[in-house]
């Protein structure tokens, strides 16, 4: 049975396992691939998406949680790439391999949307868990807080 819910904005019904990881919904079957798979256990943050505004690790979600609900990947961010966020990793020059972004992008989204102005430890502590195996960190709490103040 077809499980239904919003993804950017947009109906979706996928016909796959209840238990399916939301990670390969969005994927395989919804032809998504901004979100990345990093260790399939839900411990680096690369799968990041939000459900209902929630940051989640989409590879330890299943498709029956998201029935009825709103999900956002990376792409439903913004339309053209003007998200505060992605314009501040642009001009902060985060990202080096880029695989990690996606993920580190929409964690970021859920502190912004919570909290405008963060500290630097306050961002730290919300990033604590999403994994940039090239070390951008510094790069990246200056992108977020590029984009507290820009956005």
């Amino acid at each position: 049975m077809a499980v239904s819910f919003t993804v950017n904005g947009k109906a979706a019904s996928v016909d796959a396992g209840d238990d399916t990881p939301l990670l390969w919904v969005v994927r395989e079957h919804l032809k998504l691939t901004g979100t990345k798979f990093g260790c399939g256990s839900g411990l680096c943050g690369a799968c990041t998406v939000h459900v209902d505004g929630k940051a989640v690790r989409s590879c330890q979600t299943g498709l029956k949680d998201v029935a009825g609900k709103k999900v956002t990947t990376i792409e439903g961010l913004s339309p053209n790439n003007s998200h505060p966020l992605q314009k501040a990793w642009i001009a902060e020059q985060v990202p080096q391999c880029g695989y990690c972004q996606s993920g580190q992008i929409m964690q970021a989204a859920e502190l912004l949307a919570k909290t405008k102005k963060p500290s630097r430890d306050q961002i730290v502590q919300h990033m604590d868990g999403n994994i940039c195996r090239c070390g951008t960190y510094p790069r990246i709490v200056r992108a977020i807080q590029r984009a507290s103040r820009e956005g």
